[in-house]
């Protein structure tokens, strides 16, 4: 029988067990959520934690509690996933795309405060700084950048969390919000979906508080039933996180760490495995990436390549399509394929491989195997 290698498979043991059953068991006193938030401010380092349903709640919860509004102006780099031009779009405020660094897929840095300049007025509130793979971009310059032009900056850490930034975890640096997911891949069938604010910033995580069950004001008893009479302050959403979610959530937080230095040996199978075959570029390897996704570059055909692998049992990825070749986007804004050159050359190559802490060394070494010999037939 073949085999049948996903992109992406969580991880799991008897801590997820536990946790649930002790939701399900009611054996715990304090809240799941609380607990959790009280996690991730203590990993990442942050003041505030707000967790949510997803972490595209969570971004629609940040820019809510920024008070983003119609016709304001967001900039995000091209190659990032469609939730974020979706949620601002969702405020009826303008999603503007900037083009990538060849090298590392992340936000150009230069293109980013000319992006600045030309979009310059009261308009320009915020930008989205995507980490492609748990990468991160340069981020001194892009606080810097940030303060000198006076606009908010929302770190994209879904799939980043973790990742290192001179030593430091991103999270508790400059940024004005960062977003997190304990899971880092945007599966439709996920076991479990969390996200989570976290923020120095007090005046956001009340909001943020505030805004996630309703805008409702009144406290709440021990199984998170309203108090007799409530009261509502503001529109809000129905962004909270479920306790079991929550407590899934706890479990697969205590592993991130094991989960990191999982991805981290076997990108280093792959760079070893990989590095010499005709056909295939790897990307150079940068301190502090903590690879939620392995993106290699195929030299031609890379669909035909794709569908090779899928053919073999293994399963692959884009990250990620640029957002202006999306239908959506590319006729409400009359986009030309070529406006963001640096993206259309990478999405032309890219190509991600399964890379999770569960996954073999039998099936990595299957996966590469695979590779070679689609890439000595390659045309």
């Amino acid at each position: 029988m073949g085999r049948n290698i996903a992109i992406y498979k969580a991880t799991l043991d008897d801590e997820e067990i536990n946790q649930l059953k002790s939701v399900l068991e009611a054996k715990n006193d304090l809240s799941k959520v609380i607990e959790f938030e009280n996690g991730i401010t203590e990993y990442i380092g942050a003041k505030h934690s707000i967790a949510t349903a997803t972490s595209t709640a969570a971004l629609h919860l940040a820019l809510s509690s920024m008070k983003l509004k119609r016709g304001d102006k967001i900039l995000m780099s091209v190659n990032s996933f469609v939730n974020l031009p979706e949620t601002v779009r969702h405020f009826d405020a303008e999603p503007i795309f900037v083009d990538i660094n060849l090298e590392n897929m992340n936000i150009d840095i230069e293109k980013f405060e000319e992006a600045i300049i030309a979009n310059k007025s009261k308009k320009l509130r915020a930008a989205i700084i995507t980490f492609i793979g748990g990468l991160a971009p340069d981020l001194d310059k892009i606080y810097e950048i940030a303060k000198k032009h006076n606009i908010l900056i929302i770190e994209d850490c879904r799939a980043a969390l973790g990742s290192m930034y001179k030593g430091k975890k991103v999270g508790s640096l400059g940024a004005d919000m960062t977003i997190f997911s304990t899971n880092p891949s945007p599966s439709k069938y996920a076991i479990s979906r969390s996200g989570v604010i976290v923020t120095n910033n007090d005046e956001f995580a009340k909001r943020a508080k505030l805004l996630r069950t309703h805008a409702i004001t009144t406290a709440y008893d021990n199984y998170g039933n309203l108090d007799y009479v409530y009261d509502v302050d503001d529109i809000g959403h129905k962004f909270d996180l479920s306790e079991l979610d929550a407590a899934y959530a706890i479990a697969q937080l205590k592993k991130t760490d094991s989960f990191i230095k999982r991805r981290q040996e076997i990108a280093k199978i792959y760079e070893e495995k990989l590095k010499d075959v005709k056909h295939i570029t790897i990307l150079p390897y940068k301190e502090g990436h903590i690879y939620t996704q392995f993106i290699i570059k195929i030299s031609r055909n890379r669909d035909a390549f794709a569908r090779a692998l899928k053919e073999k049992g293994v399963s692959t990825a884009l990250n990620y399509i640029p957002l202006h070749l999306l239908s959506y986007y590319k006729n409400k804004y009359s986009y030309k394929i070529t406006a963001f050159p640096n993206a259309l050359h990478n999405y032309q190559q890219i190509l991600s491989l399964p890379i999770y802490a569960s996954l073999s060394n039998e099936d990595l070494d299957y996966i590469c195997n695979c590779v070679i010999e689609v890439a000595k037939e390659w045309i």
